[in-house]
């Protein structure tokens, strides 16, 4: 098996020392050691107390992980910062969660032989999985890889948690991976490195779920890979997005415009939630071509995504379906691209609405322009699944605002209002999920509070002795969590 050699973006030179791919035997043996690791017997309490020596280690080694992922990335000391500690306050979140206890479900029915037909006493709560495979993703080292979201959900739910590295960042994945194995028991956490690592991961037959953040195709192929099992698992895919924003005439501005174009060119374009399809009146394809020509672009996280996105804005550039209204700067160094912005009318769209709907991940984008908004209605419905949705409107335009949103409700899983969609908050009422081909299933999210509930499954009591039940199914709720009983919710 061949290493994963690291790389800096900024040079292309090498970085680190190659890393070993994992073998099937060395797969075999963490997932054993997961499977012993008895996290799924551990208490609420104690889960929680884990997940914060978690993010109080990785706090602790702030300054070589952000350095190391810098190093690997070129996504800059000051958003790296940030989003290492994002990480560690989303492993306190779901300490909190813990605590809370409401994840659990908890439902408790009294016996009713009066019912029709009888009801036995019945108690439900929700259970740990099994072992999670995660897959890591390249656009954000920490909140989306190794100790991000679908780790810290995973585990809190009492999953073992086994990650495939990416190898965008194979050192940054390495050293992260042996501080938060230090603050955990033997085998809760693993990690394997490698291409072969990854569909040998899925295929385990004692990993019991899936989490993966990364490109359509390689999703589409672990999910098929996920279903074809002896014994299918659910396979929860982040993949590919559009985001799209509209923007109405009365939000027609110049203040607008600069908001688009820094969210498009955020982190070069590297967001799952980029703005990459915008409609707006054509009146304002002035203001958006100033505003992304007068912006910069830089390198990518790696050579393949570089010849990714020079080939797909190339190609689009190369047909007739678009202009090309403005070309940003381009540092012309390591894998370094420069920001598109490309035009299109309304009628020219619908009926090329497939070719003009792909993703290009990076800095480019294409503005539909219309002379009616209503024009837009009958379009919206049609467009691919995203996880984010925007729309920016004056305060004249709220009732027209209104119908743009209910169009576009049934593609997106987050509606925003007069802002931008780049930058996701960890908190109890996000969404971070939409239709296909945003996830590969739509009705869970990846990042807040509730994604704890992926990594769960329910189990019912019927008629069983109270010594015998778990503490937050027992008479008098003595962990004093948030229960349903006889049909209300409550703390009884």
């Amino acid at each position: 098996m061949t290493a994963v050699q690291g790389y800096n973006p900024r040079t292309g030179e090498a970085f680190g020392s190659p890393v070993p791919s994992t073998s099937d035997a060395e797969l075999d043996l963490i997932v054993a050691k997961a499977v012993a690791s008895g996290w799924s017997a551990t208490t609420s309490a104690d889960r929680a107390e884990a997940l914060e020596r978690v993010a109080d280690a990785l706090d602790a080694e702030s300054e070589l992980l952000v350095s190391t992922a810098d190093s690997e990335t070129a996504l800059g000391l000051p958003r790296l910062t940030g989003e290492l500690k994002r990480t560690t306050n989303q492993l306190r979140l779901f300490a909190s969660v813990l605590r809370e206890g409401s994840y659990l479900e908890a439902t408790l029915d009294t016996a009713d032989a009066n019912t029709v037909p009888p009801r036995p006493e019945l108690r439900r709560i929700l259970r740990p999985i099994g072992v999670v495979g995660v897959f890591a993703a390249s656009n954000f080292p920490f909140a989306f890889s190794v100790a991000g979201g679908d780790t810290a959900s995973a585990l809190a739910a009492g999953s073992p948690v086994i990650v495939k590295s990416h190898p965008s960042h194979p050192t940054t994945s390495v050293e992260t991976a042996r501080i938060v194995a230090s603050a955990l028991p033997e085998g809760v956490f693993g990690i394997v490195h490698g291409l072969e690592a990854g569909p040998a991961l899925v295929k385990h037959p004692s990993v019991k779920a899936v989490g993966f953040t990364g490109s359509t195709g390689g999703g589409r192929a672990l999910f098929d890979l996920a279903s074809g099992r002896p014994d299918p698992i659910p396979f929860y895919g982040e993949l590919g997005s559009v985001n799209p924003t509209v923007i109405l005439p009365g939000a027609a501005t110049a203040e607008t415009a600069a908001g688009f174009a820094g969210s498009l060119t955020l982190g070069v374009g590297q967001f799952c939630t980029n703005p990459g399809l915008t409609f707006a009146p054509a009146s304002m394809v002035e203001a958006l071509t100033a505003a992304v020509g007068a912006s910069s672009g830089g390198p990518m996280l790696n050579e393949r995504m570089q010849q990714g996105y020079q080939s797909g804005v190339d190609s689009l550039a190369a047909s007739d379906l678009v202009e090309l209204a403005a070309t940003g700067s381009d540092p012309a160094q390591g894998y370094s691209v420069a920001p598109k912005l490309f035009t299109t009318e309304l009628k020219t769209f619908a009926a090329n609405l497939g070719t003009l709907t792909e993703e290009h991940f990076g800095p480019a984008g294409v503005v539909v322009t219309y002379t009616d908004p209503e024009e837009l209605l009958e379009v919206l419905p049609q467009l691919p699944g995203s996880l984010t949705a925007t729309v920016h409107a004056s305060s004249s335009e709220h009732a027209l605002a209104g119908r743009i949103g209910s169009a576009l409700q049934a593609v997106a899983g987050r509606l925003i209002f007069n802002a931008w969609p780049t930058g996701v908050a960890v908190a109890w009422g996000m969404q971070h999920g939409g239709p296909w081909p945003a996830t590969t299933n739509a009705l869970f999210t990846s990042v807040g509070s509730t994604a704890i509930r992926r990594w769960l499954v329910p189990v019912s009591y019927q008629s069983w002795p109270e010594d015998l039940l778990p503490p937050e199914l027992q008479a008098g709720n003595p962990l004093g969590i948030p229960r349903r009983f006889d049909g209300v919710l409550g703390t009884k």
